[in-house]
């Protein structure tokens, strides 16, 4: 890997507007990560009652999937959630994105700050644009396989 793809994984992670959360054995549902390199942690706001709430409160295990074009970044990641009281980190991340999921914005009783730490992660990052389309065009007229960026298994 021409990268440390860890810190890749956190830069990249920081344009991603949506991934997948999976928590609580249930399936899927789309969320907004905060990449928070510095805490190793992604947060997300959610609902009381919702999986990832549900989980939060047991340390539970969760996954995060990832496939960003834009921020050129696929990944699998894999941690703990841990619900989280924290009214200065919820206006740290708080927008208008996640207040139009609250009938009473900010104030609403449902929301719920959840951490997600995690401990390892399978990740595919590129560069996109020009350098892929070049990529993909040299691996079809020599036959070969694109050199489309980095992948490996990360653990944090």
């Amino acid at each position: 890997m021409s990268k440390d793809l860890k810190d890749e994984f956190w830069s990249q992670l920081k344009s991603v507007r949506a991934g997948l959360l999976s928590a609580d054995s249930e399936r899927p549902v789309p969320m907004s990560p905060y990449a928070d390199k510095d805490e190793k942690a992604i947060w997300f706001i959610t609902a009381r009652g919702s999986a990832a709430d549900r989980a939060s409160k047991s340390g539970g295990e969760a996954a995060f999937y990832v496939a960003d074009s834009k921020a050129h970044l696929y990944a699998n990641v894999f941690g703990k959630l841990t619900e989280v009281n924290d009214s200065k980190k919820l206006d740290e991340i708080w927008s208008a994105v996640a207040s139009a999921w609250f009938e009473d914005g900010r104030d609403d009783s449902a929301v719920q700050l959840v951490k997600f730490t995690p401990h390892e992660a399978e990740v595919w990052s590129g560069d996109g644009g020009a350098s892929f389309l070049y990529e993909i065009a040299k691996a079809n007229l020599k036959g070969d396989t694109p050199d489309t960026g980095d992948h490996g298994r990360v653990v944090f």
